[in-house]
């Protein structure tokens, strides 16, 4: 067993002690308001398309030791594997290149293999996470055809707060400590975020494929709002990240992220709104030599991003019209590339229109379209959907079709890379776009078993058709074996969602969400994908406020995937296939948080309950050396005072 001491962020206290629980007029969370579906403010109730959202609640009450583990806790179909060494995101058969991540509507730069830097990401300035599975591209363009998980931070406040909190954990000697600090000064609001990491490598065994390392790293946010009148307002924010991965004895690699922005919002009238808004982000990779001190860097993506998105409401027919467009320079430096060309650039441009329209308080239907243009292949690409909602009392129907795309990176255009020194890479200018035609049927039931117990019951069927997939693909050049991106044939996933929750007045809760995933490929094409066919997450909690000083949160969570066989090279020339399989597994967590006097919270938590080790390690094997026990501490400073 291993044993973790823990100081990590609090779940808060109810303000009334009279209140044996956190309990409002909307504990299942149906009237949080979220804007990644529409990219207009909408109650989550009344939203044409399937949207999930994990709240601020939720995160504390997963008590994840990052944005990946969190995830893995509460999406069903979603798993992080391993490849070359990096951790990489399946969600529903899609690859992480297909699911487009966002930090308050902002693209993030840089990429190993095809995956954002997740570590980039803080859980304590976490307001929500919003979710919509299949093709978002006529909102979001490229690299929304599988989903886009929009990740929103933390409001102002009215006043001020100010949270200090840390954590170690023992299966990695993982030491984090963070703080966060927000001031109103009148017209002006400052919001700061801070984080630092420590970790040691875990010990897999000699057997083990999975190499893991240590490190450590630093992230730092500040946000300022600006309100210079009662309906317009400016929104600056810079961040940096740095993270250094010790991965070897003699050099080790480092990464660093620089991002700012400005935004405007001006409420023109109460029926219209503009936003408009400018955003840079830069992210480097080097390798520092341990011998020399010399810190080489090779890596360099770097974004522009400007934007504007004008929402108006008009009286006729009952509707809402919403225009877009944007501009962004996409340039790559890398080591990749051809020693001769080591870096590249592209313009991408594009424009869309959304039609929101509720003939009745029964009925509401959107409609979009979009069209996207890039420079580095002299090519557009159009986009569009159609949603339609019927509510009647506490039943609502829901239906969709969508496309997406995804424009191959600059990577895969013009890639030059000698493997290992055992193959070559090549990129490829011809690429075309991988599309995706996305069919969603969805059935919402909510209401009352009692005047205390509260449910809601939401089903989903999805079909995706996606042609063009992008993949490397063996090819003979001078006499020589490689691999060249190209496109292959034409591949389905189809699936199903079941969400199930229950919310009593007397602090008891309970949520289990299932997922069904099938890719349909043709007899002798390869299944690229690592699907897991069945999935399930569950938790059943507890929370009541027993006196103004004392208040107890317990919650049984945990996560369940069935075996599957995974198609993978099995030489170093990458020209042999095989099917691997991996077991099921499930793995339990239990937690236990207690509040003290006003801001004062301690939690523990057993992971892994029933001491889970997979029987080698291996790119689909969880990464767990059995149960953890983890203890943890918060202190909200303004709540004390």
């Amino acid at each position: 067993m291993m044993m973790a001491l823990c100081l990590c962020s609090t779940m808060q206290a109810a303000t009334d002690p009279a209140d044996s629980v956190l309990w409002n007029d909307d504990p299942l969370k149906l009237q949080t308001v979220v804007v990644t579906a529409t990219r207009t403010p909408k109650s989550l109730k009344d939203i044409p398309v399937v949207t999930r959202v994990i709240t601020g609640e939720d995160i504390r009450k997963a008590d994840a030791t990052n944005i990946k583990d969190m995830l893995q806790q509460e999406l069903p179909g979603l798993e992080f594997t391993y490849s070359m060494g990096q951790q990489v995101l399946n969600m529903g058969g899609y690859d992480g290149n297909n699911i487009l991540f966002l930090v308050d509507g902002e693209r993030m730069a840089g990429e190993s293999m095809d995956n954002i830097d997740f570590s980039r990401l803080n859980l304590n300035s976490i307001e929500r996470i919003e979710i919509v599975k299949g093709a978002a591209s006529t909102l979001y363009g490229s690299s929304a055809m599988g989903g886009v998980i929009n990740i929103i931070t933390k409001g102002p406040s009215d006043t001020w707060s100010a949270n200090l909190n840390t954590r170690y954990e023992g299966a990695t000697k993982e030491w984090r400590h963070g703080g966060s600090a927000d001031f109103n000064m009148g017209k002006l609001n400052s919001l700061t975020t801070f984080q630092m990491t420590r970790a040691k490598a875990l010990d897999l065994g000699e057997e083990s494929s999975l190499p893991t390392y240590g490190g450590r790293s630093y992230n730092v946010k500040e946000r300022l709002v600006w309100q210079l009148r009662h309906d317009l307002s400016l929104t600056g924010r810079l961040g940096y990240f740095f993270r250094e991965r010790e991965s070897g004895e003699v050099s080790h690699e480092r990464y660093r992220d620089l991002s700012d922005g400005l935004k405007m919002n001006w409420s023109i009238t109460p029926q219209q709104h503009l936003e408009v808004g400018y955003s840079f982000d830069q992210y480097d990779k080097s390798d520092l030599n341990l011998l020399t001190h010399k810190d080489l860097r090779d890596y360099s993506n770097r974004q522009n991003v400007a934007r504007a998105v004008y929402n108006c409401q008009l009286s006729i027919m009952n509707s809402q019209l919403t225009l877009g467009a944007d501009f962004m320079n996409d340039y790559l430096m890398t080591y990749q590339f051809a020693a001769d060309n080591n870096h590249r650039s592209q313009n991408s441009y594009d424009a869309f229109v959304q039609w929101d329209y509720a003939p009745t308080e029964q009925w509401e239907v959107i409609g979009g379209l979009r069209y996207d243009y890039f420079s580095a292949a002299a090519k557009g690409m159009p986009t569009w959907k159609l949603a339609g909602m019927w509510k009647s009392g506490h039943n609502s129907l829901r239906a969709s079709y969508a496309s997406g795309f995804r424009a191959p990176s600059l990577k895969e255009l013009y890639m030059d890379f000698f493997m290992g020194g055992i193959f070559m890479i090549y990129g490829n200018p011809d690429l075309k776009c991988e599309t995706n035609h996305n069919l969603s049927l969805s059935w919402t039931n909510y209401g009352s078993i009692t005047s205390n117990l509260k449910y809601c019951l939401t089903a989903t069927g999805y079909y995706n058709f996606f042609s063009n997939y992008i993949t490397t693909a063996t090819v003979v050049r001078d006499g020589k074996s490689g691999q060249m991106y190209t496109n292959i044939a034409n591949q389905q996933i189809a699936g199903a969602d079941v969400n199930a929750q229950l919310h009593h007045h007397n602090g008891f809760g309970a949520r289990v969400s299932y997922a069904f995933t099938r890719n349909i490929v043709k007899k002798g094409q390869p299944d690229l994908t690592a699907a897991r066919p069945h999935s399930l997450t569950w938790r059943a909690d507890y929370d009541h406020q027993f006196t103004k000083n004392y208040g107890l949160y317990v919650s049984l969570s945990g996560r369940f995937l069935s075996a599957v066989n995974v198609t993978e090279y099995t030489s170093s020339t990458l020209d042999e296939m095989t099917k691997t399989h991996y077991d099921g597994y499930a793995i339990w967590k239990l937690s236990l948080s207690q509040r003290f006097m006003k801001g004062i919270t301690l939690n523990c938590a057993v992971d892994n309950l029933f001491n889970y080790q997979p029987k080698t390690y291996a790119a689909n094997s969880p990464v767990t050396l059995g149960t953890t026990l983890t203890l943890g501490l918060s202190i909200d400073i303004n709540k004390m005072l």
